[in-house]
């Protein structure tokens, strides 16, 4: 592989990262206009509007055993939406986000058998203490760590039952999974913000965050994915509580404190640390 062709597909994965995170900063910024539940409403119907049209995965419907699955993994996704930006909203998006990738983490870590991934287990474990609303003058807004905890769980099980219809062709999984967040999330989002929703400048706020967030990311992932080891593309991933928390301070003056960039560090290093060991486990089988 040529240092041209080595470079770019780790530009996408940087590019996925800011893009995500733009995208969230953005949904952060029209909180007051519609509220999380409005915001969420916007990006997960457009999403699905965009991936519907895509791959129209009516062509070729799912069987009746997937639906259960389809179902619940699209429940997951929706949740975890809703659950994240609740989190923002009382929050800094780099803490939300550090306290959120625990929940893969734990999926990954689960699975695993070496004694050197207890390692990884104490070091999230030691950024999230840092991160409990113990107190203080600058203690984080326990109902917002609640919410990012919560967005970690959804995140998690919306692996396992993404894991169970990924046999599905193509991105059928994806397009239906976020159709039904959208039947599930839609309708909060209307009783939330009513009329708010239909304002021009509010759609084009919202159709940026689902392309942000969602339709661009997953893209420029896919091209990173053809040409990164997974690996690779895992350790890269790793840095999202970072970028996350970079992207908050320069487009929302969002300023953690000592304590919770270390445990940002700590969440960082356990992800990384995880997925390198993976890797070189596989390396060695």
């Amino acid at each position: 592989m040529s240092r041209e062709t080595a470079v770019l597909p780790l530009l996408c994965v940087l590019a996925s990262l800011l893009s995500q995170y733009v995208g969230a900063a953005s949904a952060k910024a029209l909180f007051p206009q519609v509220g999380v539940e409005g915001v969420t409403a916007l990006r997960v119907a457009i999403s699905a509007a965009i991936l519907m049209a895509l791959w129209r995965p009516w062509r070729q419907c799912p069987p009746r055993t997937a639906w259960r699955d389809l179902i619940l993994y699209g429940a997951m996704l929706g949740l975890m939406n809703l659950s994240i930006y609740r989190a923002m909203a009382r929050i800094p998006i780099g803490v939300a986000i550090a306290i959120e990738v625990t929940g893969p983490l734990t999926v990954a870590l689960l699975g695993s058998r070496r004694w050197r991934d207890v390692l990884w287990v104490a070091l999230a474990a030691a950024g999230l203490l840092m991160l409990l609303p113990l107190g203080g003058q600058q203690a984080l807004d326990p109902v917002g760590v609640a919410h990012a905890a919560a967005a970690a769980g959804c995140w998690a099980l919306y692996i396992v039952f993404g894991k169970r219809v990924s046999a599905l062709p193509g991105a059928q999984a994806a397009a239906w999974g976020m159709l039904v967040a959208s039947v599930l999330i839609v309708p909060l989002g209307v009783a939330h913000a009513g009329a708010a929703l239909l304002s021009p400048t509010v759609w084009w706020t919202g159709l940026t965050v689902a392309v942000m967030s969602s339709a661009l990311p997953y893209s420029l992932e896919m091209l990173a994915l053809r040409r990164l080891p997974s690996s690779v593309f895992g350790l890269l991933v790793s840095a999202s509580p970072a970028v996350a928390a970079l992207v908050g301070f320069v487009m929302l003056g969002e300023q953690l404190t000592l304590l919770q960039s270390l445990a940002v560090a700590c969440v960082v290093a356990a992800s990384a640390g995880s997925a390198w060991c993976a890797s070189a486990s596989r390396s060695g089988a």
